[in-house]
């Protein structure tokens, strides 16, 4: 009788983890649809490639920024991993829809979701859009582990056909049924433990979410001036946009160059920064600063060296660079 209700039981959670299972499927099955069938965005120097997306992750990226720091230094490869990531996505969605061996597919939903709450869990604009996206992914991915797939799912119809392999005791950890483990409760307990620590600390280190001020850097453009190096002739430095939303760039309209007592002595306006030479800009990422059409812009992620001509000044003691970005914010640094 016991043992009856613990199948039912099984059976049931299986069932009840229905909706769970097609929503999460779809949330990685339609990275692929929207980025390969309904437009391709593996395509790079194009609009949308999703590889420039991957760079917006790298500025405050927690654990696994060299991975990111290597790959969008490396276009090739960038290119090469996004594709299987992408087809990735698509077999772990698809199969987790159609509910085939759920339980190892539930292990790639919980490693996809990771990445994404390690990559670009301090994103979002006016939510903690990515990170929320992340621990969901995790906790959601544990579940289907622990659930499987019972009706509904192409799992039970291997089973009910009596394929030898679903009897093995493999089958049981990669597709549905009777986990075998005698006594479940003490894993359940340590994984959720683990899973609710790692939301703990990802919410504070990312958010300020447990105590403290909160703070959300998706909300303003941060520019990072660095290596600031003159000769008689040129001023070279190293910008890089390390914070604000990954879907708007920061415009900026004018550089100037300050003297000791902060009057500006050469200054690069709005109308000569449409039309900077990209010659004079070395991008060291696949997304890149560039002219547009009424300012210099700057992606999330960006960094550059921009060489300026200051051929008709002189660079004194105390002089600072000053960037202006369209919205009022500005950023300093002493040139010598």
């Amino acid at each position: 009788m016991n043992n009856s209700n613990s199948n039912h039981s099984e059976n049931l959670a299986g069932l009840f983890t229905l909706s769970l299972r097609l929503v999460i499927g779809w949330t990685y099955f339609s990275a692929f649809w929207r980025r390969l069938i309904l437009e391709n965005k593996l395509i790079p120097d194009e609009a949308g490639y999703i590889g420039e997306k991957f760079n917006h992750f790298l500025p405050n990226a927690l654990g696994i920024k060299p991975i990111i720091e290597h790959l969008v230094t490396h276009p090739e490869q960038l290119q090469t991993a996004m594709v299987i990531f992408t087809i990735i996505e698509a077999v772990v969605g698809l199969f987790i829809i159609l509910g085939l061996f759920t339980r190892a597919m539930s292990l790639g939903v919980f490693g996809l979701a990771l990445g994404i709450l390690l990559g670009s869990g301090w994103l979002g604009t006016t939510c903690l859009d990515e990170w929320q996206i992340g621990v969901l992914g995790i906790a959601g991915g544990f579940t289907l582990f622990l659930s499987g797939s019972d009706a509904y799912s192409l799992d039970k119809y291997l089973i009910r056909k009596n394929y030898r392999f679903t009897t093995s005791k493999g089958f049981f950890w990669i597709g549905s049924g009777k986990l075998p483990i005698q006594n479940p409760k003490p894993l359940v307990l340590v994984i959720s433990l683990i899973i609710f620590g790692l939301t703990l600390f990802t919410n504070q280190y990312f958010h300020g979410g447990l105590w403290g001020k909160l703070h959300n850097k998706s909300v303003k453009p941060k520019i990072e001036i660095s290596n600031i190096r003159t000769n008689n002739s040129e001023l070279s430095f190293e910008m890089y946009r390390t914070e604000g939303a990954d879907v708007y760039g920061s415009f900026l309209i004018e550089i100037q160059i300050l003297n000791e007592k902060n009057e500006v002595i050469k200054s690069w306006p709005i109308n000569e920064l449409s039309k900077f030479d990209t010659g004079k800009i070395k991008n060291h990422y696949v997304t890149k600063v560039k002219p547009g059409k009424h300012s210099l812009i700057i992606p999330l992620g960006a960094k550059a060296d921009l060489t300026l001509n200051i051929n008709d000044i002189k660079i004194a003691e105390k002089s600072k660079l000053k960037l202006i970005d369209i919205s009022g914010l500005e950023w300093e640094k002493l040139i010598r």
